[in-house]
């Protein structure tokens, strides 16, 4: 008996979306049930970081969500939320030259995310994300900082979302 690879691969494809929630081809799973989001505002606990960084985080957090699932956008009863602080904004050396200066400093950013699921509290949770990226210390931080920025909240957005609705 043949067996048609266009039928197997249909096969696999109702399978896996039927047996993870909602699958979407993005890679991420969300709870069945769940229609609607909300991303309370990201609250800067940090003492060195840019005063947008706050609504930065939570801008990109929102877009991505709503972009990479079907979820919709709800402040009232939503199924899903997210909440959360900027805990840390650090630049430290990590590179010192001959001279005994640094050559190459750090940039971290750690957030405390929590998130949860009215629909199925086990999966809630309450985590800190972290990043960094490394600059070189010739490099005027001011000029960069933007860049730098929107470098860090990107991973920290990727690492936030696939923690909430990767279920690998």
């Amino acid at each position: 008996m043949i067996f048609n690879k266009d039928i197997f691969l249909l096969l696999l494809l109702s399978i896996l979306s039927f047996n993870c929630g909602i699958y979407s081809f993005s890679g991420s799973s969300i709870p069945k049930d769940a229609k609607s989001v909300y991303i309370f505002e990201i609250q800067n606990n940090s003492t060195l970081s840019s005063p947008e960084l706050s609504n930065l985080i939570t801008e990109n957090l929102n877009n991505y969500i709503l972009s990479e699932t079907s979820l919709k956008l709800s402040k009232e009863n939503p199924d899903l939320s997210f909440s959360g602080k900027i805990s840390k904004y650090n630049i430290n050396p990590i590179s010192i030259n001959s001279q005994e200066s640094a050559s190459q400093n750090r940039l971290s950013i750690e957030v405390e995310i929590e998130y949860i699921n009215f629909l199925d509290t086990i999966s809630n949770f309450s985590k800190k994300f972290s990043n960094y990226v490394d600059f070189s210390s010739s490099e005027n931080f001011v000029e960069i900082e933007s860049e730098l920025n929107d470098e860090l909240i990107k991973k920290l957005i990727e690492d936030i979302f696939n923690a909430s609705f990767s279920n690998w």
